[in-house]
């Protein structure tokens, strides 16, 4: 049996965040054994010192949530993080570019992110899976495989859907043990959580943890 807790990345992304609300995600973070927060970069200090008493890791987010920055401004985001604190980034990939199947430039994105964080932390690669057909999917995870990452994610949390059950299953079965997956968007509850694990994802991004584990 797995630890739940611990596959959680304890989740506020919202505009509106305010010092408070980052130290009171950080404060159950820490209550609830999470695995890390995930916040916008200009928390990323704040959560440095909220959390640097415990084992909380702190993940940030680059390109989001469009993915449609240039690679050399995402690659300066991602240092610039990574030297504020972050363990791991989590990347929006260029969306526009894949469905214009120009994979090369997709890849190039990806590996400007890689090469930036220097293996100093780990990166995500958010496919924004509601926005992509199953083609693009595989496609997504293969070259989020070839540039270097250590993760597939399923979503922004800012669009149409989030993570569902059957695009975790078809991420697992393009990257099998090769990198993770992170299921994200729409985790509210223990059904729906253990049901992204069963289907291969061995991260949550989800801003329910909390009350996911009350329910547990």
């Amino acid at each position: 049996m797995y630890n739940m807790e611990s596959m959680i990345d304890h989740t506020l992304l919202k505009p509106d965040a305010n010092k408070d609300s980052i130290e009171k995600l950080c404060v159950e973070a820490k209550k609830y054994n999470f695995f890390a927060v995930c916040v916008n970069p200009y928390y990323i200090e704040s959560c440095k010192e909220l959390l640097k008493d415990s084992n909380v890791k702190i993940a940030t987010v680059i390109g989001f949530p469009l993915g449609a920055n240039t690679k050399e401004s995402k690659a300066f985001e991602a240092m610039d993080a990574i030297n504020k604190g972050a363990d791991e980034i989590d990347m929006v990939i260029n969306i526009g570019a894949l469905k214009n199947e120009e994979y090369e430039i997709v890849k190039e994105d990806i590996k400007a992110v890689v090469h930036a964080v220097n293996n100093k932390g780990l990166v995500k690669v958010i496919i924004e899976t509601s926005l992509l057909t199953d083609d693009q999917k595989v496609k997504a995870c293969e070259i989020s495989m070839e540039a270097g990452a250590e993760f597939v994610k399923t979503s922004t949390g800012f669009t149409t859907n989030g993570a569902t059950v059957e695009d975790v299953k078809l991420m697992k079965a393009i990257v099998k043990d090769k990198l993770g997956v992170k299921a994200s968007g729409g985790i509210r509850n223990v059904k729906t959580a253990h049901g992204m694990i069963r289907a291969g994802a061995s991260r949550l991004g989800t801003s329910s943890g909390v009350g996911i584990i009350k329910e547990i």
